[in-house]
């Protein structure tokens, strides 16, 4: 890792599609962190702990999105609602400059 990435074990958001995720080695996924529990950048949405079963507020970073081998990925934490998902989709679409901002 250097500067500002995201590094250790942590949680991450599965971003890619079924037939990928069925078919791919791979994933891409987004970093999730709880050192920051209030979105900063037009590319975060927060994740309340209470409402998704998580030890803290978090915050997943749609800038700091990677594809990592499955057998990096261990147990599966939560499941995101449809509110939480369009936030997520508009981030992305932000981060990759597919809307204008």
């Amino acid at each position: 890792m250097v500067g500002s990435e995201q590094g250790g074990v942590r949680p991450v958001l599965i971003l890619q599609n079924d037939i990928g995720n069925r078919f791919s080695p791979t994933v891409i996924v987004a970093a999730i962190t709880a050192q920051i529990q209030k979105a900063k950048l037009p590319t975060h949405v927060e994740i309340d702990a209470k409402r998704y079963g998580l030890e803290r507020d978090s915050v997943i970073l749609l800038e700091q999105i990677r594809t990592i081998d499955k057998q990096r990925l261990t147990d599966k934490i939560t499941h995101l609602d449809e509110e939480v998902m369009e936030k997520i989709d508009d981030a992305l679409q932000i981060s990759l400059g597919l809307v204008e901002f």
